[in-house]
């Protein structure tokens, strides 16, 4: 960190990148989720309390990052999570985006649709929360939605009225696997990077969140029954979430299976991913010409002016020198 800011070398983004591609999938390689990831994998990182300053160093990194993305203006950032019941979502968020402006965020929960939403088609309702130019958006749960939970309940299709519905359920699932896959290469194709991470979490951890909803009096409210049977649809969600990795990881899109057992540990992954995104967008704050920049000048020679006796004509300057000076001091040394 220098001036308040988080500067990225060559060798750090390297670091990140590399620590990115393990969590990636290939693009058209076959996802068995059970078999082919870990939910308890700590890779790279040696404890929970290295853990914590690597996530520290994130949430600054991003922090810069989020604010050359505001004032460049030109990309926007979706960051898709999903999770089963207890995955992480809410603390992922709540982590990794805690030290970035407010402002430059926007986060979106996706629920059983309203009437008002299925008389749309179904990416309608998450169209209308895609973050804008010079935004980060979070979708905690997403149009992702439509090809998992819909698929273990196939009677909720019936709700969406579906007009010449596929012979087949299969059928049905593999056009949405095409039309998620186009509108994501439609998003990227406008400036919109499409960031996508699935927390995996064991079953076993899964169990002990939930005991610990119900064992926790200031936890309880995050319990619902509901969860409970969702849990005894276990293996229909793995398969659900193995196709779904298999069909829309793509080169413009990948998917990135984060091992989420350990809840530091994923948030570490979940910056990084984020992290190398905004390095390979690279936003800079915009430069000023020539013209603008003179009448900056004559600004600051009024605001100069100005200065009560005995105070500095421009105390940033004054300070600025002063830290070259430090650092000038500490190299002659």
């Amino acid at each position: 960190m220098k001036n308040g800011r988080a500067r990225t070398t060559d060798a750090q983004a390297e670091r990140i990148a590399g620590f990115v591609d393990r969590l990636r999938v290939e693009p058209g390689s076959k996802v068995n989720l059970s078999k082919d990831f870990d939910p308890a994998r700590t890779v790279g990182i040696k404890n929970k309390k290295e853990g914590r300053e690597i996530l520290r160093s994130g949430v600054a990194l991003l922090a810069d990052y989020q604010r050359r993305l505001a004032a460049d203006g030109s990309h926007g950032v979706l960051l898709c999570l999903q999770a089963l019941d207890a995955g992480g979502k809410d603390g992922t968020i709540r982590h990794v985006m805690s030290g970035v402006n407010p402002q430059g965020v926007r986060v979106a929960g996706f629920r059983v649709p309203s009437a008002g939403e299925l008389a749309h088609d179904y990416l309608w309702r998450y169209t209308r929360e895609l973050p804008r130019r010079g935004e980060i958006g979070i979708f905690n749960r997403s149009h992702y939605e439509e090809v998992l939970v819909v698929r273990v309940h196939p009677e909720l299709l019936d709700r969406q009225r579906l007009p010449g519905r596929p012979k087949s359920r299969k059928a049905l699932w593999r056009r949405r696997f095409r039309e998620i896959n186009a509108w994501e290469r439609y998003l990227t194709d406008n400036g919109f990077r499409v960031v996508k991470v699935f927390l995996n979490l064991s079953k076993e951890e899964q169990r002990v969140r939930f005991l610990k909803r119900i064992d926790v009096p200031e936890r309880n409210w995050k319990f619902s029954a509901s969860d409970v049977r969702e849990r005894a649809r276990w293996d229909d969600y793995q398969a659900a979430f193995s196709d779904m990795l298999s069909a829309t990881s793509t080169p413009w899109a990948p998917w990135h299976v984060v091992p989420a057992d350990h809840k530091w540990y994923a948030r570490i992954c979940a910056a990084a991913v984020l992290a190398r995104t905004l390095i390979e967008i690279d936003p800079h704050y915009p430069a000023i010409d020539d013209r603008s920049r003179h009448e900056l000048e004559l600004e600051k020679r009024q605001l100069e002016k100005e200065a009560p006796a005995g105070a500095a004509a421009d105390p940033y300057a004054v300070k600025r020198r002063g830290h070259q000076g430090h650092g000038g001091d500490r190299r002659r040394r």
